[in-house]
């Protein structure tokens, strides 16, 4: 199945997030399950001035209290419901912009880690949305969330995974799980020139809000 392009919020961005598939028996299960992402030019690296300065801005409005009401928000509990539907606690298993509010606590800021990672961050915190980033050239036609088959593994990873665990793919085999480990050549590494920003949406995470967030990350990696 192809993926759909949307309408971009942002003309100047071409071309707009694809959208891919999820197999028809997970969408049955989880309905508003589904997976968008954008390519954008970039290398990694020591994350520009303007970044680290928008890190430290971001950080100065999260503090014990707002990590603690975080989760009462509709697109963190969104989060959260999924995790549970799926057998993952989210209060060990923290969804991802949980996790970044917690690092945020314990650092006392957001640190910066680089580009492409201080892009997630930023578009992480800023909207809630599950974002990951993968090498781009890697990729082999259209994105899909499925479930892993007997006996298979990602890539450079030891042992199986537990059979329907899951996960990522395109068209070559998996990728990653959903929210957990990459698989071996996808990962963004020093020789990546092209990276994908990959949203994973759940039930109750509106369009725009996705859509939103993997703009800000692409805007901030192309900006660096």
């Amino acid at each position: 199945m192809a993926g759909r392009e949307a309408t971009s919020p942002h003309p100047e961005w071409d071309p707009p997030p694809r959208r891919g598939w999820v197999a028809p028996w997970i969408e049955a299960e989880f309905p508003g399950l589904g997976i968008s992402w954008v390519e954008v030019d970039g290398r990694p690296g020591r994350s520009p001035e303007p970044v680290r300065r928008r890190l430290r801005l971001l950080a100065d409005r999260f503090y014990g209290a707002q990590a603690i009401r975080l989760r009462e928000r509709p697109i963190p509990w969104a989060y959260r419901v999924f995790f549970r539907q799926v057998g993952l606690d989210p209060d060990r298993s923290r969804v991802p912009v949980e996790q970044l509010t917690l690092e945020r606590l314990q650092d006392g800021a957001f640190r910066s880690r680089g580009l492409p990672r201080d892009a997630l961050t930023i578009a992480i915190v800023e909207t809630g949305v599950s974002l990951h980033a993968f090498d781009a050239d890697r990729f082999e036609g259209t994105l899909c969330i499925r479930d892993s088959a007997p006996g298979e593994s990602l890539a450079g990873r030891p042992g199986e995974l537990a059979s329907g665990t899951l996960a990522i793919a395109d068209e070559a085999g998996l990728v990653g799980e959903l929210f957990g480990a990459t698989a071996e050549g996808y990962a963004v590494e020093s020789a990546s020139r092209r990276i994908g920003i990959v949203a994973i949406q759940v039930e109750g995470v509106p369009q725009m809000a996705v859509d939103e967030a993997l703009w800000m990350a692409a805007a901030t990696v192309a900006a660096g």
